[in-house]
């Protein structure tokens, strides 16, 4: 057996050294690795967060894609429905407002014609009902709020809006615009008003209206609906107070009016003068 030498124990030496150093690189070098896996680990759980994040907002806004959709296809339908009746009575719409293959049964075929100031869709050889002399025709979206809700039956008001001083407006405003309704609590002006409405009488149309309504909810419906006809007419009808007397005591009643002069759409413009209604000013 050789005996360890000097120079060979220091060779051992240098090895353990080299062993023990390359042992500390490693070490350095997998904590560098567990740190990178670390972050890594941190960074897909972050992702997936992220991830379930926007699958939840992706769920979200399809259900609201959706139901803009729905929306807008009801609307479409509504619109095509009342295109198509108005059309049936001789309307002539906008040619860009119509889009015939949405229109219901009953409107085999539409004319395209041009007056002066652009094209126009008919049935063909359709008069315009509102005869204003081949100007400018109405479509639909020249209506005011309350002129195209007015022109909706039951069904399709209740639908449209869920408030209830909106559809009684609407059906006040088809009571003054449409003779064949026959409950028209409206009576005709003189001088500078049109037409105009007393609350009371609003108040006992309203009960005929809706069944089940007492007088005390009667009261706040009239003040719900004036606001209401306000607003869809685009402010085109006043409101005004008036004292008058009953039974010899003075009392102030509140009158929607129509005035002379106001532009509504479709209608000519027009003072009422009547002597039975010559106290009425306004």
């Amino acid at each position: 057996m050789t005996p360890n030498t000097p120079d060979s124990d220091a060779s051992i030496h240098d090895r353990l050294e080299q062993l023990e150093a390359r042992i500390d690189d490693l070490e350095s070098e997998n904590d560098a690795l567990r740190e990178t896996v670390t972050e890594q680990s941190d960074q897909i759980e972050a992702q997936q967060e992220q991830i379930e994040t926007l699958e939840t907002e992706n769920t979200r806004l399809e259900a609201v894609a959706q139901a803009a959709l729905k929306k807008g296809g009801a609307n479409k339908a509504r619109i095509a429905e009342l295109q198509t009746r108005e059309l049936e009575k001789g309307a002539h719409f906008l040619a860009d407002h119509v889009d015939p293959d949405s229109l219901t049964d009953g409107v085999d075929r539409l004319e395209r014609f041009t007056k002066e100031d652009d094209t126009y869709m008919r049935i063909p050889d359709s008069d315009d009902p509102l005869d204003r002399s081949g100007s400018v025709t109405l479509s639909y979206g020249d209506l005011l709020p309350i002129q195209q809700l007015a022109q909706m039956d039951d069904d399709m008001l209740r639908s449209s809006t869920n408030s209830l001083p909106s559809r009684l407006a609407a059906k006040l405003w088809r009571a003054r615009s449409d003779p064949s309704v026959g409950d028209n609590p409206w009576q005709k002006g003189c001088k500078d008003v049109r037409e105009y409405v007393k609350a009371s009488e609003m108040k006992h149309w309203i009960r005929r209206e809706e069944s089940g309504v007492n007088d005390a909810y009667a009261k706040k419906l009239v003040s719900r609906t004036i606001d209401a006809l306000l607003e869809l007419s685009k402010n085109r009808l006043a409101i005004r107070k008036r004292t008058e007397r009953k039974n010899g005591l003075p009392y102030t009643e509140r009158r929607v009016l129509l005035k002379a002069g106001v532009s509504i759409p479709g209608e000519t413009a027009e003072s009422a003068d009547s002597p039975e209604t010559a106290d009425v000013h306004g």
